[in-house]
């Protein structure tokens, strides 16, 4: 075993790919940019990396980050599948449908926003962001509207959250120390 060379940290893909894809999402929601960007990275570095980043996680035994990576990769996905097929009016999803794929998003977020906040202090402000704009945008689905800008703005927000967590494993390797800080968890292991 200790002749095994270094693996790579697979969240640093899946970290790239929901914070970029998570911003270019926003700067649509806030009326910067149009939908045709973020239907190409919610298929390729939303949905496919972060899928990729999230089966290495598996194999390296880290539950949280594959379910994580692979299943907002597959969130990118939907959303730019949903994206498409109105546009192609295929069938189209008014916004109360929406609205619904959001809240069931809202409820795993939920689900992972408490062992977020026993990793460090960086995922859970990431998470604690993710879970407020999930809300936010169930709101602005279900007649309040102006919450989608609301929403854009906060969840930039989780976007450079996440970018830093990214950062973070980057730059500890490359300059051997930590460099940019998490933060302690949350929620601490009993004594």
């Amino acid at each position: 075993m200790a002749n095994e060379a270094p693996v790579g940290n697979p969240g640093v893909v899946g970290l790239a790919g929901f914070g970029i894809t998570t911003m270019l999402l926003q700067f649509h929601n806030v009326g910067w940019c149009g939908v045709g960007p973020i239907v190409s990275m919610g298929f390729v570095f939303g949905g496919l990396a972060q899928l990729i980043a999230g089966y290495q996680e598996f194999k390296c035994g880290n539950n949280f980050g594959y379910s994580a990576f692979v299943s907002y990769g597959a969130f990118w996905i939907s959303l730019g599948v949903i994206f498409m097929l109105n546009h192609f009016n295929i069938y189209h999803a008014s916004t109360t449908d929406v609205g619904w794929f959001l809240v069931a998003w809202t409820i795993y977020t939920a689900i992972l926003w408490i062992p977020a906040m026993r990793i460090h202090g960086a995922m859970a402000t990431t998470f604690t962001l993710l879970l407020i704009g999930f809300i936010l945008l169930d709101l602005a689905h279900f007649g309040y509207p102006s919450l989608t800008k609301v929403a854009g703005y906060e969840l930039m927000l989780c976007a450079a959250s996440a970018l830093y967590m990214m950062a973070h494993v980057i730059y500890a390797q490359v300059f051997g120390r930590d460099v940019l800080p998490v933060g302690d968890p949350w929620i601490k292991p009993k004594e």
